[in-house]
């Protein structure tokens, strides 16, 4: 392929049909027709030599060469948007679409107080929430699937320190919070505890009422919405030569939550999810040490200068600040943050750093 006669508009349909997977709806957003796109997409396979897409009833299938292509082209469209797209970002006026990956326990925390602030800046974005499902969204950002992916990944954290500004995603941390085993309030490990309750001798949730040998004896519940082999949890008991049985897998917390308080299964949850899933559950402090769970928002360095990129990310800061702080007035909290967070502003900042 030579590159000096290639028409770069044809990388602009290509990228729109990778993310569309649809001619027809690739075409509505370039405002042509379908016959275009199909004529464009025909253009550029004769330009590289190779099929790009496969045709079916459920719309076009990318080649692996396609998908051997796109971050190159995803990451070279989203440069020339950011470079020539400067103009400072209006929430009330302009309309923007944010996709976002993060489980389900992240979620239910993090998007009532998201939806507060976007309400209290009469913002007309819209979003579009993915279920995650690795604890290494790099590749989903990579190629474009989402613009942030928010929640607990260790293991980006780490690689990301290693790499240091050589990297090509950025990582900031919203909030911490830690593991709490659950139970039905009428669980028979749940006696005891209530009783120690009573007597005062354990109090609030999450106090240390669950032994290690009650824990390992039990049966649970774990969720494993990811590729990684085993839990957490596992890997901690492992660590002190223990087992445990764990009758059930699911793929998300909120099924876990249901199970546990219908059941006599025990589950492991984040603990600023439990008070949000609407549900009496007796909480109990974890009796071995399990990682702290940092979750941070993770996102593709392309997009560092978009103002609306900076805009939205300045969004979710401060409702997860709002949401995990448990603040009374939740509404008066968010909007005290509008005013230095102005859209304005952030766009002056980012003249400021490219003068």
């Amino acid at each position: 392929m030579n590159f000096l006669t290639l028409d770069l508009n044809l990388l602009r349909v290509f990228d729109l049909v990778m993310v569309e997977r649809n001619v027809t709806r690739a075409a509505a957003k370039l405002a042509t027709t379908q016959p275009a796109v199909s004529n464009a997409l025909r253009r550029l396979r004769e330009a590289t030599g190779d099929e790009l897409f496969i045709p079916g009833p459920t719309g076009m299938t990318p080649t692996p060469h396609a998908q051997a292509v796109w971050p190159a082209v995803r990451m070279a469209m989203d440069s020339l948007r950011s470079a020539f797209d400067l103009q400072a970002f209006d929430p009330a006026t302009d309309e923007r679409r944010y996709a976002l990956t993060m489980a389900d326990a992240t979620a239910v925390v993090l998007m009532p107080a998201v939806l507060a602030v976007l309400d209290a800046e009469q913002a007309r974005v819209s979003i579009r929430l993915e279920p995650l499902t690795t604890r290494d969204p790099r590749h989903i950002l990579e190629k474009g699937s989402a613009d942030l992916a928010i929640g607990f990944f260790p293991d980006v954290a780490r690689l990301l320190g290693a790499c240091g500004s050589h990297s090509d995603f950025e990582l900031n941390r919203l909030y911490e919070c830690d593991y709490v085993c659950a139970m039905r309030s009428g669980h028979p490990l749940a006696n005891a505890a209530n009783a120690a309750d009573a007597a005062g001798a354990a109090g609030a949730a999450g106090t240390s009422t669950l032994t290690l040998e009650d824990y390992c004896a039990a049966r649970h519940v774990q969720v494993n919405f990811t590729e990684r082999p085993r839990s957490f949890v596992d890997e901690a008991l492992e660590s002190l030569k223990r087992t445990r049985r764990v009758m059930m897998t699911v793929n998300n917390f909120a099924t876990a939550a249901r199970i546990v308080h219908q059941s006599d299964l025990l589950g492991v949850f984040p603990r600023s999810y439990l008070p949000a899933s609407g549900l009496a559950l007796l909480q109990r402090q974890v009796p071995f040490p399990l990682p702290r769970i940092d979750v941070a928002m993770l996102w593709h360095r392309r997009h560092e200068r978009d103002p609306a990129q900076r805009w939205f990310r300045g969004v979710v800061q401060r409702a997860a600040q709002a949401a995990v702080g448990g603040a009374v007035g939740l509404a008066a909290g968010l909007t005290a943050g509008l005013t230095a967070h102005a859209p304005q502003s952030a766009s002056r900042e980012l003249h400021a750093a490219l003068a």
